[in-house]
């Protein structure tokens, strides 16, 4: 597909008023994309664990305005008038009116939640960009009289997430979820998150996902800066081709159930990940003291219990611990008595592999 074939030709209703509510969950990637291309085109294709309790739950309103010569909306969080979302909201609008054609005719009452911190290091843009979306091809499939194939839905709605936020297109679907394309992956686009088509072993069936919040404060460095510092970054190619190379990998990995293999390419993108931030210019770095300490009680107990437990990292200080759920029992009495010391208040989040977002009304 391309992106030609999500702009509508014609609408055959109009409603006047009405609205829309979707929870869409956050998600982990286990290839990381970082660096992209203009039109929030990734430079190299990911793959990630969709997660279950850590979601954004979005309620849009919608009510048809006179006057269409702009956008007309307001952002709640949590109930409170949040005026800081709305420069965010306004770029989203833009990038994606020729495929909404409808946006300039209606005020928007965009009202979200979240399960867990906003700006952390776990992908609120993701679940939040990606709830929103939802909402808006709700709101479209009425002006279509509900005739949208699902199929075609979901794939706009992801192509649509993506341009508010690249890894917000990963969110809609799961249980695993791969954007950007690769040779060897049926289906895969650069313009959408598409469910991984091939043969998952079951050792990676309920997987857990207990996130360590090191660090629940806004970030010293914002993702989309950090994306474009790979631009003339000396290791950028490299990289790029080493994201492909791990994703060939974990392909025979996942049909496998190879859990010591997986442990290897899943940290190793991690470190890689943050890596490219350290050696970028300019240069930064997102762990803090806890993350590392952290992450050698992981190899440490790893290594003392035979445990298949690992971590990996988002662009910032928190630290998702993933393993099978076999071992959660173990794991959590772990996590409790020795990695809990070095969150921020205590705080931690047990999650597990989730299937996707839900329309809720």
């Amino acid at each position: 597909m391309t992106a030609q074939d999500f702009i509508p030709k014609s609408y055959s209703n109009n409603p006047s008023q009405g609205q829309h509510s979707w929870s869409s969950p956050s998600n982990i990637a286990l290839v990381k994309y970082w660096g992209k291309r203009a039109h929030q085109i990734p430079e190299n294709p990911s793959v990630s664990f969709t997660l279950n309790y850590c979601k954004t739950i979005t309620l849009v309103s919608y009510s048809k305005k006179v006057a269409h010569s702009e956008f007309s909306f307001e952002v709640y969080l949590d109930g409170e008038l949040k005026d800081s979302f709305k420069p965010k909201i306004e770029t989203f609008f833009k990038r994606i009116e020729a495929y909404l054609p409808f946006l300039k005719a209606y005020h928007f009452k965009i009202e979200t939640k979240n399960t867990f911190p906003h700006s952390s290091g776990i992908a609120s843009s993701a679940s939040g960009m990606s709830a929103l979306a939802l909402c808006l091809m709700s709101i479209e499939q009425e002006f279509t009289s509900n005739t949208m194939e699902t199929s075609f839905f979901y794939k706009k709605a992801s192509f649509l997430a993506r341009l508010g936020s690249g890894s917000a297109c990963r969110s809609l679907e799961g249980d695993l979820v791969v954007w950007g394309e690769h040779k060897e992956i049926k289906g895969s686009s650069n313009l959408f998150g598409t469910k991984y088509p091939y043969t998952v072993h079951k050792n990676f069936k309920n997987y857990q996902d207990t996130i360590l919040l090191v660090d629940k404060g806004e970030k010293q460095v914002s993702s989309t800066v950090g994306h474009n510092l790979m631009h003339n970054h000396p290791f950028a190619n490299r990289r790029f081709e080493q994201a492909h190379d791990n994703l060939s990998k974990l392909i025979s990995v996942f049909e496998s159930g190879d859990l010591d293999a997986f442990i290897k390419i899943v940290e190793s993108e991690a470190l890689t990940l943050h890596a490219m931030m350290m050696t970028s210019m300019p240069y930064f770095i997102l762990m803090k003291p806890n993350t590392l300490e952290i992450i050698n009680r992981i190899w440490k107990y790893r290594a003392q219990n035979q445990s298949k437990i690992c971590f990996t990292l988002d662009a910032g200080a928190n630290v998702h611990v993933l393993y099978p759920e076999s071992e959660t029992k173990e794991v959590m009495t772990f996590i409790t008595s020795e990695l809990v010391a070095f969150c921020q208040n205590g705080h931690y989040i047990s999650d597990q592999i989730g299937f996707g977002a839900e329309y809720l009304s």
